[in-house]
């Protein structure tokens, strides 16, 4: 079984991918996809998701290529038991399946995958070099993030609240949270620990593609029970509420506690930003918010978090060990702007803490 950090391969070595498809024709296109990657070297294939945990199990690969819609056992079983028994980088890839279905994406992440991406089309299509060498990328930048540290603990506990906290609890008015690559996983783990009701208003920044706003809301809704939506302008904050950031728009608060939606530039390449979301938080509410910065690529929330510090709120950041990638919450930490660094399944109980609702 595997444990601790992904295994290394000496400088040079080629990484290791095992592909999974129960069509011997799309594990051969596979094959050929990336064989003009030098750097990437099909070890081993599987036709079912059955044999696809014993193959991943006992040759190591960096990453697995894994089809959606098998016999005997389905991409999405076969990627949450190897999640399970050896954590290892799995893409979702499939000709039969639309990965921009919403449906497929969420469940592919909670499933344990890092992305769900389309199949390359045949060698005649005209942009068939330029697809293979987007999935040989693809591979290389999931080969690099190291899933033995993400997984998701099962042992947060549900806090209790205090008998009228929420009547007590005036001095947090709003809590912003931003998260990108993992981010969604975390999310769920973080808001099904925390109690339904009585939380001060959420606002989350997700970065997430274009049209799954609603997706993603509706997805955190069944999951966690509380109720998510998305943000719309104007509306009054309140406690219990779960609000995330449409599509392509920042998301804040106002002086007067309600949601505030912008279409200014974005920043850092990002609308939305969990920078414009923090600083908004900084600007009107100051000691009266909290932040948590969760795992994510790049930079995004580093800012703005040392605005809200700086204001007299407080940030925690997510560590690096249960972090996807350590990206956000590291450049947070660097810059300041970060009072207390925590593992995932420490969030929500901090989170009632600082509210005074356990």
């Amino acid at each position: 079984m595997r444990s601790g950090a992904p295994v290394r391969l000496p400088d040079g070595a080629p990484l290791r991918v095992v592909i999974v498809n129960d069509s011997k024709t799309m594990r051969a296109s596979l094959k050929a996809a990336l064989a003009s990657a030098p750097d990437l070297h099909v070890v081993a294939e599987a036709a079912d998701g059955v044999d696809a945990v014993a193959v991943v199990a006992r040759t190591q690969p960096a990453v697995v290529l894994m089809d959606v819609v098998m016999p005997h056992r389905d991409g999405y079983a076969a990627t949450r038991e190897i999640m399970a028994r050896t954590p290892t980088p799995i893409v979702m890839i499939s000709a039969v399946v639309d990965p921009r279905d919403s449906a497929v994406v969420f469940e592919t992440l909670e499933a344990g995958a890092l992305c769900i991406a389309e199949a390359p089309p045949a060698p005649s299509d005209p942009e068939y070099r330029f697809r293979c060498a987007t999935l040989a990328q693809l591979v290389r930048s999931m080969a690099a993030i190291d899933v033995t540290r993400s997984r998701r603990p099962r042992d947060i506990a549900l806090p209790t609240p205090r008998p009228g906290a929420a009547a007590r609890a005036t001095s947090i008015a709003a809590i912003g949270i931003v998260a990108s690559t993992g981010g969604p996983s975390a999310l769920v783990a973080i808001l099904a620990a925390l109690p339904l009701g009585v939380m001060p208003p959420i606002l989350i920044v997700q970065h997430i593609a274009a049209g799954f706003a609603a997706s993603f809301a509706l997805w955190l809704t069944e999951r966690t029970r509380h109720p998510v939506a998305v943000a719309r302008h104007g509306t009054l904050l309140e406690r219990g509420s779960v609000h995330v950031a449409p599509d392509d728009m920042h998301l804040g608060v106002t002086a007067d506690h309600r949601v505030e939606l912008s279409a200014e530039a974005p920043i850092g390449r990002q609308r939305p930003a969990g920078d414009y979301l923090l600083r908004s938080l900084a600007r009107y509410l100051g000691p009266r918010a909290l932040g948590v910065v969760l795992t994510g690529m790049a930079e995004d929330g580093a800012d703005g978090a040392l605005a809200l510090r700086q204001a007299g709120g407080v940030i925690a950041a997510q560590d690096e060990a249960t972090s996807v990638i350590y990206g956000m919450p590291k450049a947070a930490l660097e810059k300041g702007g970060v009072e207390d660094v925590l593992a995932l399944r420490e969030i929500a109980g901090w989170l009632c803490k600082r509210s005074g609702i356990a």
